[in-house]
């Protein structure tokens, strides 16, 4: 009988570790889906070309300021053509941003992006972003990568939201995990 006991709280306490674990690796998509539904830091918004279709641009008008980053190290050149636009909200509107590969290898880096003040980034909504995807550029090589955006008037019926006159969009280029490792790699090999 003690044996049985024994066994069924070792089970229960291997049954608890088991689902921490999967809460562990599960808490990062959840709280990415936490914040792209919410906007919750500054976590814009993606939308398809229908959804954005249906929002009536007004008349009423907020200045985007436009900031580019890279992580330390990496040797690229980011920022933004213009550092600011003035837009309509529900209009539809593009920003370039140039990044340039200064090395002699070629380098994949992937954006992170938030916005500033963290109260509009439920209502900045991304249509296309080079940040949904990969970027690689060849030794040298300047690119020229748009962001199509629209900023949803109903913010105007947030009280938190609809006095800000300016939004900040941030991007930060890092790069990609495994590149750095295989660099690290070569450099220890010799090669």
């Amino acid at each position: 009988m003690a044996d049985n006991r024994n066994r069924n709280v070792g089970l229960t306490a291997l049954a608890g570790a088991l689902f921490m674990l999967g809460l562990g690796f599960a808490s990062v998509p959840l709280y990415r889906m936490f914040c792209e539904a919410t906007g919750f830091g500054g976590t814009t918004q993606r939308v398809g070309e229908a959804q954005a279709a249906t929002i009536r641009a007004l008349d009423k008008t907020v200045s985007i300021r436009f900031d580019a980053n890279i992580e330390r190290g990496m040797a690229w050149q980011f920022r933004p053509e213009s550092n600011r636009d003035k837009v309509q909200l529900g209009g539809r509107h593009m920003a370039i941003f140039l990044a340039k590969n200064l090395s002699d290898k070629p380098l994949t880096g992937r954006a992170s992006f938030n916005v500033e003040p963290e109260q509009t980034g439920r209502y900045f909504n991304k249509i296309q972003c080079f940040c949904f995807t990969e970027q690689t550029l060849q030794p040298g090589q300047e690119v020229r990568m748009p962001v199509i955006y629209f900023v949803d008037p109903k913010m105007l019926n947030d009280p938190d939201a609809r006095d800000v006159e300016e939004i900040t969009l941030s991007y930060t280029f890092h790069p990609i995990a495994d590149q750095a490792s295989k660099a690290l790699d070569r450099t220890r090999v010799g090669g």
